[in-house]
């Protein structure tokens, strides 16, 4: 770029916008590509601007508008569109309910290469339709072409972003505890997973309530299976007591335990685990007692059919830990 005193500058394309801030109205008195004019050197003096910047010949820069647009190329993901350019920014906006996931490390590796930055919500997002998903842009108004590049060659065949949809699962539970199935108390499970399938497209097959007994658990939760479920909720019995029998019963139904417990609270013990591509849970007994536990946390990714894996939960050690703020954060 060179720089040229505007006194001198008639006749010269602008290559960047030229803001006003006047009245509270912040916005472009002059757009990049307009011709000045000998009118406009009075207006340009009086917004501070001695001086303007031009492109040259086989300058290598690139303005910070045709810069987002091309790191945009490298965002694009299913079921999401783009904003305009403004301000020198693109967001990604979500066009669906669905679950967002990021390839944090290579997010991480383009933003470290130097003045280009792209942002995002968290990764394992519950997304709704017409949320900000992430934005990119670069820091200065002109950045080397080089930086770009590189951005692009690290993307090769790899994507930032993903935007998964929901689906339609079929829902069995098991509510497990001899004081329940005996009358003694009155359940308090079933209402709380109602109301948690009920923020997705959740149909309920059936609930089966269960005394402590290891037959009638499998029992039971093979008739469920039998019935072409999604997903099977085991609600009790995951404590650490000898008696808790639903670790035993998912693993005697030959399910395949990823992990039971995780380094996030409330929810520690919940047991996550799958049967072929059936995803099957032990819920302890914090899903009763607290609005938001493990539970909701893996609700999202269950319903986009991801399969959840001992990396997912070892990552919630990392802000795992619930402050039970009145408004969820």
């Amino acid at each position: 770029m060179k720089k040229i005193d505007v006194l001198n500058s008639v006749g010269l394309e602008l290559c960047h916008d030229i803001t006003e801030m006047k009245d509270g109205f912040k916005g472009a008195r002059f757009k990049r590509g307009h011709i000045i004019e000998k009118d406009d050197i009075e207006v340009l003096l009086n917004l501070g601007k001695k001086h303007i910047f031009i492109l040259e010949e086989n300058d290598n820069m690139i303005h910070e508008e045709d810069a987002a647009k091309r790191l945009s190329k490298l965002c694009d993901v299913q079921n999401t569109h783009f904003t305009d350019v403004s301000e020198g920014k693109i967001q990604l906006i979500a066009d669906i309910d669905g679950f967002f996931t990021i390839n944090i490390d290579l997010l991480k590796k383009i933003n470290s290469i130097g003045e280009i930055t792209i942002c995002s919500i968290p990764n394992h997002y519950n997304v709704k339709s017409g949320m900000k998903l992430a934005s990119m842009r670069v820091i200065p108004l002109f950045i080397d072409e080089k930086q770009i590049l590189d951005a692009e060659k690290i993307c090769e065949k790899q994507k930032i972003f993903n935007l998964y949809p929901y689906h339609k699962l079929n829902i069995g539970a098991i509510i497990t505890g001899s004081e329940v199935y005996h009358g003694r108390i009155k359940d308090k499970f079933e209402p709380v997973i109602k109301e948690k399938i009920k923020k997705f497209d959740g149909n309920i097959i059936d609930i089966k309530i269960c005394d402590d007994d290891i037959d009638m658990l499998i029992d039971s939760a093979k008739e469920l299976l039998d019935k072409n479920i999604d997903l099977l909720i085991f609600t009790g019995g995951m404590s650490v007591d000898p008696d808790d029998l639903t670790p035993t019963a998912i693993k005697n139904l030959g399910g395949n335990i990823i992990s039971y417990g995780m380094p996030s609270q409330p929810g520690n013990m919940t047991l996550i685990s799958y049967l072929d591509d059936i995803a099957i849970i032990g819920i302890p007994g914090a899903a009763i007692s607290r609005p938001i536990t493990t539970f909701d946390v893996f609700l999202p990714q269950i319903f986009a059919k991801i399969k959840i894996t001992k990396n997912d939960l070892i990552n919630l050690s990392d802000g795992g830990l619930c402050q039970l703020c009145e408004n969820c954060h």
